[in-house]
């Protein structure tokens, strides 16, 4: 490819936000700006991708995006819907003689050789020659991202006494339960976190939370001697806590951006790397359950000095940042190279 030319992308994805944010993350780093395509498949591509691959040029349903030339330079794909887009896109560019990059991200369940590059967290246990392995999952964050976000939201959290901590809450998934008990539990260490620092909660939810779990959170800290801001409009500048549960514009970035420090729940793999993509200290907070992939995550991160578990206080330590966009970024470069103008 020209280096006078920016290559073209698209992303393959079914529309699911964790995906789409691995794969936005490394168009980021390769500054490209992507067209996002939004795959779905028929029956009964739906139900055996990526094991069923015969007559792909079938596969894709009318609800879902076209794949119809002009065809890209680069593709990334996530996802088993996004996977089985990505190789009917590159059996069909394969015919034409045009050149084309496949990348997946995430584990590809089929030999990596399907794709020109792989990109998967090392507790996936996947190898092979173009296979590039992560310590956590490629994500958006940078320090740019970081210092238009913090700036966006310095009326909300400039206020907030110091140490500000961000607190990233889940819930239960297939491998992690999150009961009230749980929820129950960590309150108290929040507000108890808070009135021995005498600092600040940015606390950010999701839908895995759940609305009893949310309840039981908000109930104790609008009990401390702290206000808590996060109403039906979203969070207001007048509080030492915020509680953000997808009302009004997303402060998940400016919290990082401002934090000291980050408390995450363990079930998350997104959430924990792009909070130690930030080099903040990162404690995690238990969670009953697990899984072996999961064990080998965060037992990784931990023997790399990135994250602790959460017992109750915080603690500082330093480390170098993950940078696992920019390390996947460099692998997909030198693939584009190859392609002539």
């Amino acid at each position: 490819m020209s280096p006078s030319r920016q290559a073209t992308c698209w992303i393959l994805t079914k529309g699911v936000i964790g995906m789409d944010n691995q794969c936005l993350g490394l168009a980021d780093a390769l500054k490209t700006t992507p067209v996002v395509k939004r795959i779905v498949l028929r029956t009964p591509w739906k139900q055996l991708a990526p094991y069923w691959r015969m007559n792909l040029n079938y596969a894709l349903s009318r609800e879902s995006d076209s794949l119809a030339p002009p065809w890209p330079d680069l593709v990334i794909a996530a996802g088993r819907a996004g996977g089985t887009a990505a190789l009917l896109l590159k059996q069909r560019a394969r015919k034409q003689r045009h050149p084309l990059v496949t990348v997946y991200i995430q584990n590809p369940f089929i030999d990596p050789r399907h794709f020109d590059l792989v990109a998967v967290p090392r507790h996936d246990n996947v190898w092979g020659d173009n296979v590039v392995t992560t310590r956590g999952s490629i994500n958006r964050i940078t320090p740019a991202l970081l210092t238009r976000e913090k700036e966006i939201f310095r009326q909300m959290f400039e206020p907030l006494p110091s140490p500000r901590i961000a607190v990233c809450i889940g819930g239960r998934n297939a491998v992690y339960d999150f009961e009230e008990e749980d929820m129950t539990t960590l309150a108290a260490q929040l507000v108890e976190l808070a009135e021995q620092t005498q600092g600040s909660l940015m606390i950010t939810t999701s839908r895995r939370t759940g609305e009893k779990n949310l309840s039981i959170l908000r109930d104790a800290l609008e009990q401390t001697s702290l206000s808590l801001a996060g109403g039906p409009q979203g969070p207001t500048r007048q509080s030492q806590h915020i509680l953000w549960t997808g009302q009004g514009p997303n402060p998940y970035c400016a919290m990082l951006a401002w934090a000291d420090a980050v408390l995450v729940t363990a079930d998350s793999v997104n959430m924990i790397s792009e909070a130690c993509t930030t080099g903040l200290p990162v404690h995690v907070i238990p969670l009953k359950g697990g899984s072996p992939k999961f064990r080998r995550f965060h037992q990784s991160l931990r023997d790399d000095g990135l994250t602790r578990p959460f017992q109750g206080k915080l603690e500082h330590w330093s480390y170098n940042p993950l940078q696992d966009a920019e390390l996947v970024a460099a692998r997909v470069r030198a693939l584009l190279e190859t392609i002539t103008s």
